[in-house]
Parts: C-alpha cells; sequence; structure tokens
C-alpha cells in the first residue's frame, strides 16, 4: 500500500467520528480536480467502501451565454480518476436546487448593491444541503478536497483551519451546523497544496496538472462578471466623484464593481477607487482619496449569524475574516440583540455590506454571519462603545 503522511490522522478521526467502525461507507464528492481526487485517492488507498459523485449545477442559461459545456472537461477528469482506482461515478444534477438558492441569493445581493459570497452558500445549501439530505442516509460519511480540518470532543464537532493559510477553506465552511459536520470528512485538511500535488504526482491521477479553479463555487472557467452579465445583464451608469458628485465616466452596471475596487475602472488621472455604490440609480461613486478619515472602515454589525461553537461575547481575543486568504484580523466583538458588532484593529478599506464575517480562536472557526452595515470609529476607539 502507497504510504502517505497524514493516513494515521485520518483513521483517528474517523474512530472519533464513528465509534467502533474501521472501515466505512463514504461519499466522495468530485469536482475534476486535484484535491478531490487525492481525497478519494486516500481513502480508496485505505481500504474505505468509497463511492464518488459529480454535481451537475450549470443551467442553459449559463452554457448558451458561454457557448459550451465547460463542464464536460471535469466531468471527463472525474470518470479518468475514477477509472484508474476502480470507484463507481454517479453524476448527480442539482441544477435546479442550484438555481433557486445560490444563483438566486447572488442575483438579489448583487442588485441590491451588496457583496455576495456564492461559495458559502453552494457549501452549506449545495454540497452539505441537498446532497447529503439526498444520499446521506446510505453513506457513513461524505467527503470533499476542502482545505480544513474536523475534530470531535465531549462539546461536538470543530471546525478547524488548515496549516495552509493560503489555501485553508474553513471560511467557506462556516456556515456548516453541527450535523453536517458530524457527517463530513476532510481528507487532505491536514495538507498543504504542495503535498497534495505531489500526492497526486505519486498516485498517477489523471488530475495531476490541472490548474485550480478561479470560478464561484465550483463553476471552473465561469468569471464572476460572466456570470453576471448572463443573469443581470448591462446597463449604463455614472461614475461620479466621490467628493465634488463630478461625472467622471460611465460604467455598464454599478453590479460590476466592489467596495475597494481600482483595476479596471478606465480612467486618467488616478489611482482611482470605488467607495460607494447607489443601487437605485446606477451609481458608482470613486475616489482618488481613498485612505482619508472619512472612508475608513474599522467596523461592522454582522447579522444571520451561524454559530458552530459560541463563544462567550463580549469578546477581545476573536480573530475576524472577511474574506478569503491569509488576511485576517484582530477585533473586538460583542453582542446587539440578534447581530454582533465587530471593532477592527485596523481599517479594512474592502469592507462591504453582504459580505461574510468569519470569527476565530486559535485556529478553530466557530461560525461567522453576513456583514449588514460597515461603520467608521474616529479617532481611538473606547471599549466600552460595544459593552
Amino acid at each position: 500500500m502507497h504510504k502517505w503522511r497524514g493516513c494515521d490522522t485520518i483513521k483517528e478521526l474517523f474512530l472519533y467520528v464513528k465509534v467502533g467502525l474501521k472501515t466505512v461507507k463514504i461519499a466522495v464528492l468530485l469536482s475534476g480536480g486535484v484535491d478531490s481526487s487525492v481525497a478519494l485517492a486516500l481513502l480508496k488507498g485505505q481500504g474505505h467502501d468509497v463511492k464518488a459523485f459529480y454535481l451537475k449545477i450549470w443551467l442553459e442559461d449559463e452554457l448558451s451565454f458561454l457557448g459550451s459545456c465547460p463542464w464536460q472537461e471535469d466531468l471527463e477528469h472525474a470518470q479518468a480518476v475514477c477509472k484508474q482506482l476502480g470507484v463507481p461515478l454517479e453524476v448527480m444534477s442539482l441544477q435546479r436546487e442550484y438555481h433557486d438558492t445560490v444563483v438566486s441569493y447572488t442575483i438579489a445581493e448583487v442588485k441590491a448593491g451588496r457583496t455576495p459570497n456564492p461559495d458559502i452558500l453552494c457549501n452549506s445549501r449545495i454540497k452539505f444541503g441537498f446532497f447529503l439530505d439526498r444520499v446521506g442516509a446510505q453513506f457513513d460519511a461524505i467527503a470533499t478536497g476542502h482545505y480544513a480540518q474536523i475534530r470531535c470532543d465531549n462539546d461536538g464537532m470543530r471546525l478547524l483551519q488548515a496549516p495552509d493559510p493560503v489555501k485553508d477553506q474553513s471560511y467557506f465552511l462556516s456556515h456548516l451546523t453541527q450535523a453536517q459536520l458530524a457527517k463530513v470528512l476532510f481528507p487532505i485538511g491536514h495538507l498543504i497544496k504542495k503535498e497534495v500535488r505531489q500526492l497526486a504526482c505519486d498516485f498517477g491521477l489523471a488530475t495531476q496538472d490541472r490548474k485550480d479553479s478561479q470560478g464561484i463555487c465550483f463553476l471552473g472557467k465561469l468569471k464572476f462578471s460572466d456570470f453576471l452579465r448572463c443573469h443581470i445583464g448591462e446597463r449604463v451608469g455614472a461614475l461620479r466623484e466621490y467628493e465634488t458628485g463630478e461625472l467622471r465616466g460611465h460604467h455598464k452596471g454599478f453590479w460590476f464593481y466592489t467596495i475597494g475596487q481600482r483595476q479596471g475602472l478606465g480612467l486618467a488621472g488616478g489611482p482611482w477607487y470605488v467607495v460607494s455604490k447607489d443601487a437605485a440609480k446606477n451609481i458608482v461613486y470613486i475616489s482618488r482619496f481613498y485612505y482619508t478619515d472619512d472612508k475608513k472602515r474599522n467596523q461592522c454589525l454582522v447579522d444571520t449569524l451561524n454559530w458552530i461553537n459560541k463563544p462567550a461575547l463580549p469578546a477581545d481575543d476573536l480573530k475576524v475574516k472577511v474574506r478569503h486568504g491569509a488576511q485576517i484580523h484582530h477585533g473586538r466583538v460583542a453582542a446587539e440583540g440578534n447581530t454582533v458588532r465587530v471593532i477592527f484593529d485596523q481599517d479594512d478599506q474592502g469592507l462591504a455590506p453582504g459580505q461574510f464575517a468569519v470569527f476565530y480562536r486559535d485556529g478553530e472557526c466557530l461560525g461567522g454571519g453576513t456583514i449588514e452595515e460597515t461603520l467608521v470609529t474616529r479617532g481611538r476607539i473606547d471599549s466600552q462603545d460595544c459593552s
């Protein structure tokens, strides 16, 4: 049997989650990429009873817009890996479910001038929602190629960050529940990307040289701007200077712009930054003076909270992510009714309503919610303000 780093860790995880079981029946979600392929190979190599699933979520709108079937190449790679490993593969359509949850949410948020995160809903509602509901009774666990770790103790399931701070995907998993996490496995969560690539080469997998997907959710080649153009279209509007209201140019729809954006404005005399958006009037406000006090963002109110493990509040020792990646803020977090107020120890000029704020302590993802409002604190922050 091929020896790989961390196999004992995965076995120990099974013992935590499924007490007394040494070989379990696992449904593995394959995207056609290297990460999920290695996850499948690891579990198969341990002797578990595995079946692979490819989720088809593309809709005819996207396919006609792009003029091709971009999921076909992903499926072919998934089929090749399954053939190599001798694992059965089932293609499951969740197209309508995806449209009614992830697509409709994304369009509604963008039209309201907010910044959505389709990946978080794709995980909580599709992969570990509809898919888990459909096949969960047939399998002991559902496995994916996410970079995150799960542990179980007397207080329940815990979602932990991966050792690779850049690839860590706990942010995207922050809306999972205890019940979902109790059924989930992340076989490569303890590895860094370089190690996963090496394992793919060692196993000789057909996906070993595939590039990482850059699209929303696991839509691969579909850029977010193309997604918006397909579903919302274009509408000419004004680019106005924030300080003066002066017309500086035109755009094709405020929904193509995010707060803090610098690239793609096409204006001379910059750099110019997107400061705010008026959804009702289709106006994008821009400024060359993005870091002045009247534009700093260092507070937010967070709603629609999902706590995996709820901390005692107020708390000064939490860290907060407002987007995927290695950047993480220190902040003070305090309850305000059904929301929480977060005061960051430094400004985040890209902070915008609709983003997800996700809370961490000592490498554990505690949960998160949606930013409803961004605020500015001028001068010294008084800790009593959030008591």
